[in-house]
């Protein structure tokens, strides 16, 4: 099935580049040869779609899978999904025995997380997997200070009882995404001081890991057991300052249909408040997609778009299901046509610029984008349209 065959009649869609995907994920292994590669899914794999892009990664070659919510992972494990994978947010009452009953690994930063988890492995009789989380430095999760030793003790205790087992130590980066800032070396410092401290305490854990995606691309001193990118795998930089797209090649395109092409006159409002009003006699499109969608309404007359060979931008109040654009005078565009909101260089806009238009991040932009908009699957098995 093609793209313009499963697009027939959507509004707005997200075309998904499994292909493309796959091709970041080899990239990425190419950049730390030496660490296992977690392909980081969270966030219903960065709004690019969970359960295809997780089977698309590890079809790729990703050792591990990451989510941040438990209901995630638990997701996979029931899709079939047997890849190591690991868990990283929960709170008391979480479902920690369906994590050890499914083999997922859940990640502590407290003393009650522990608890909770041996609680859970000893109703399931089994042992849980943990990854101990410090803080050196992000100030987030992870313990921090005299908490680290507090929780290393806690844990080996638990271990000694065959309640859980420490299969990992980690940490996340506070400015990997800025390569020069002195942050990032301290917190590697820090990390393996602290690794030193539980492995003296008798843990032995199976992987150790800190590298986000901008420490697997420009840190190699921080890859370690293990690099967990996350952006990158979707094609997009998490250093955009750097003058190096590094090979990644942008997943997610994002486009609508016009559904409304009409003539409109000079210095005459268009849509709310009246923000925008053309400067001459020309031709207006409306594009069915709004903040309901993830279109950001800060957007309003700043986010580009291409339509055929036009590249213009949203004239206009974002509203919840709807935009407008200025087509220009004398437009030959008509109802059916494609817009490109964002995705690869080639196509028009990337998510990067309309991060940048819109004075954020492009991990917003494309995670942003709601679940009524169609996902729509191209290369793999996913080929089609899905939801």
């Amino acid at each position: 099935m093609n793209s313009t065959d499963a697009t027939a009649g959507l509004t707005v869609w997200a075309e998904i580049d499994l292909d493309a995907l796959q091709h970041n994920v080899r990239t990425l292994r190419a950049r730390a040869a030496q660490s296992q590669l977690m392909a980081v899914v969270k966030a219903d794999g960065y709004g690019h779609g969970l359960l295809p892009v997780a089977r698309a990664a590890v079809a790729a070659g990703a050792d591990w899978l990451g989510v941040a919510q438990l209901a995630e992972a638990i997701g996979l494990r029931d899709a079939g999904v047997a890849t190591r994978l690991l868990s990283w947010l929960c709170v008391p009452a979480s479902d920690f025995a369906g994590a050890v009953r499914r083999d997922i690994d859940l990640s502590a930063s407290a003393p009650w997380t522990l608890d909770a988890v041996a609680a859970a492995a000893r109703a399931e009789g089994r042992t849980a997997r943990v990854h101990l989380k410090v803080d050196t430095g992000l100030g987030r999760g992870g313990a921090f200070g005299a908490g680290w030793p507090t929780l290393v003790e806690h844990a080996r205790r638990l271990e000694a009882e065959g309640a859980i087992s420490v299969v990992g130590l980690w940490t996340h980066f506070a400015m990997a995404d800025a390569p020069e800032h002195p942050t990032v070396l301290a917190q590697q410092d820090t990390f393996f001081e602290a690794v030193a401290m539980a492995e003296r305490a008798g843990v032995r854990p199976e992987v150790r890991h800190l590298a986000n995606s901008a420490a697997t691309l420009v840190h190699p001193s921080a890859h370690a057991d293990l690099v967990r990118p996350g952006i990158a795998v979707y094609g997009l930089s998490p250093v955009p300052q750097v003058a190096d797209d590094f090979g990644l090649k942008p997943v997610m395109t994002l486009r609508a249909r016009l559904a409304l092409v009409k003539q409109w006159p000079a210095g005459r409002g268009i849509s709310y408040g009246h923000v925008y009003a053309p400067e001459s006699d020309t031709v207006v499109g409306l594009v069915p997609a709004g903040y309901a969608d993830g279109i950001p309404r800060n957007a309003t007359n700043v986010a580009p778009l291409q339509v055929g060979d036009l590249s213009t931008r949203i004239a206009g109040r974002v509203c919840m299901d709807q935009f407008v654009v200025d087509l220009g005078p004398g437009s030959s565009a008509a109802a059916g046509d494609v817009v490109t909101l964002f995705g690869k260089p080639e196509d028009g806009p990337t998510a990067q610029d309309w991060a940048a238009a819109t004075d954020t991040i492009s991990y917003e932009i494309v995670t942003r984008i709601g679940a009524r908009v169609p996902r729509v699957w191209l290369g793999g098995p996913e080929a089609g349209a899905g939801s």
